[in-house]
């Protein structure tokens, strides 16, 4: 089969498209013939190994797994004796453990859930990372009807799936993004829009029930600003190309901390992907209350193209890689 592999961390001139063996399964895991993938900013901190501590997982010197990408959708091509409920030839969509970026990947079944019937696998494979998250991150942060949410980065992968999932809540939603987005934010239930590149969130002095933080760099007291008293912020972003260690993170895990200083409650979001939140969004993707945002689609052998465009910042939605 053929996959995007690299030997090294590195940035994304290191990667290649080589002829490999497929990878082999163990007796819970799912073999997938994939068909579309998706980029995030977990598989540039794969790909580059920083921060520095995400190579305590992956290894300190070379990359365990050569593969990297994580988001797919594609067909069952093989199962093993432990699996059930998925057969050969069903359509899946999930996270897998071998990368993504391949004709081949192998995921755990747990990982796995049936494909909405209505979505392509190009949107089918955008939403398994960045809408687990973004599911998340309103359960985090107690969102539900009459609420007022503002959603920081909402043009982008999570964000665009954060602001349908608190607009089906029943909240009133305010994105935050670029001025060139915010017809976009406008169209998925955002009822304000503020475009940061004229106004910074704290300027119009309103104040919100929950903010989600999809960026990841606005300082916390900017933040602490912008809600009302005992509100709730949800810090999802800040790990992408920042701090050599920690890469922003820190915030994250300080957030039990951070919440005994001031009147605001703090919250950390780490997402755990897994088939129950895919069967929740499933509905929701089915009957249309969310619909995945695709930016640019490369082909395989571009796959390191989709990695730069994601690097350079602000993508619209996802970006998805195109497998066959």
């Amino acid at each position: 089969m053929r996959a995007i592999v690299r030997d090294s961390y590195g940035p994304a001139g290191g990667l290649s498209l080589r002829a490999v063996d497929r990878p082999p399964i163990g007796e819970n895991d799912v073999l997938v013939r994939v068909r579309a993938a998706a980029v995030d900013p977990g598989v540039w901190i794969f790909m580059t190994g920083r921060p520095l501590a995400v190579r305590l997982a992956t290894g300190l010197r070379r990359p365990r797994v050569a593969g990297l990408g994580r988001d797919l959708a594609g067909v069952v091509a093989e199962v093993g004796a432990g699996v059930t409920g998925l057969r050969p030839g069903d359509e899946v969509y999930g996270t897998c453990k071998t990368g993504s970026l391949a004709e081949y990947a192998v995921a755990p079944q747990q990982r796995l859930a049936p494909k909405p019937a209505n979505l392509t696998f190009e949107q089918a494979a955008a939403v398994p990372v960045s809408g687990v998250t973004a599911l998340q991150s309103l359960r985090v942060a107690g969102v539900s009807a009459g609420h007022r949410v503002m959603i920081i980065g909402a043009g982008g992968g999570i964000g665009t799936f954060a602001v349908q999932l608190a607009r089906a809540s029943g909240a009133a939603v305010t994105g935050v993004c670029s001025g060139s987005k915010a017809e976009l934010v406008r169209s998925l239930g955002a009822g304000h829009v503020i475009d940061y590149t004229r106004q910074e969130i704290t300027g119009g002095g309103e104040r919100y029930d929950v903010v989600i933080d999809t960026a990841g760099n606005r300082p916390l007291s900017t933040l602490r600003r912008t809600v009302v008293e005992r509100g709730t912020i949800a810090l999802v972003g800040g790990g992408h190309a920042r701090g050599r260690w920690l890469g922003g993170f820190q915030r994250q895990m300080a957030a039990p901390v951070l919440s005994l200083l001031g009147a605001a409650r703090v919250r950390g979001v780490t997402a755990r992907e897994g088939r129950r939140s895919l069967e929740e969004l499933t509905p929701l993707l089915e009957s249309g209350a969310v619909t995945p945002v695709l930016g640019a689609t490369y082909p395989l052998g571009d796959a390191a193209a989709a990695i730069r465009e994601l690097e350079q910042g602000h993508p619209t939605g996802k970006i998805v890689v195109t497998v066959g």
